[in-house]
């Protein structure tokens, strides 16, 4: 799911934030801040490891891609991913088969 607004966030709430990945497009983390301590990882398109969403993520504990270059267009939404940490500055997404 891509979080672009407030009912982005909303609808996240509604079918429940526990066990999901959700991609957002800015690092802030204004828009997040109801679910995140409930997802799973959070991956952002924008931002480095000075973004705050990527500071917020390493407080609470939750794996996060900062800057991460894919390109996005619904076909995950649903499917199980993990993050998975390469040293302390990169990360991959990846999708779990069912």
């Amino acid at each position: 799911m891509v979080i672009k607004t407030v009912q982005d966030v909303v609808s996240l709430l509604k079918s429940g934030p526990q066990g999901k990945i959700p991609v957002v497009q800015d690092a802030g983390t204004t828009t997040l801040a109801p679910v995140l301590s409930r997802v799973s990882g959070v991956v952002c398109l924008s931002g480095g490891l000075g973004a705050h969403l990527a500071i917020v993520t390493r407080e609470f504990g939750i794996p996060g891609l900062m800057g991460a270059e894919i390109r996005y267009n619904g076909e995950l939404n649903g499917k199980k991913a993990k993050i998975i940490a390469l040293g302390g500055s990169k990360g991959e997404l990846h999708i779990l088969e069912e």
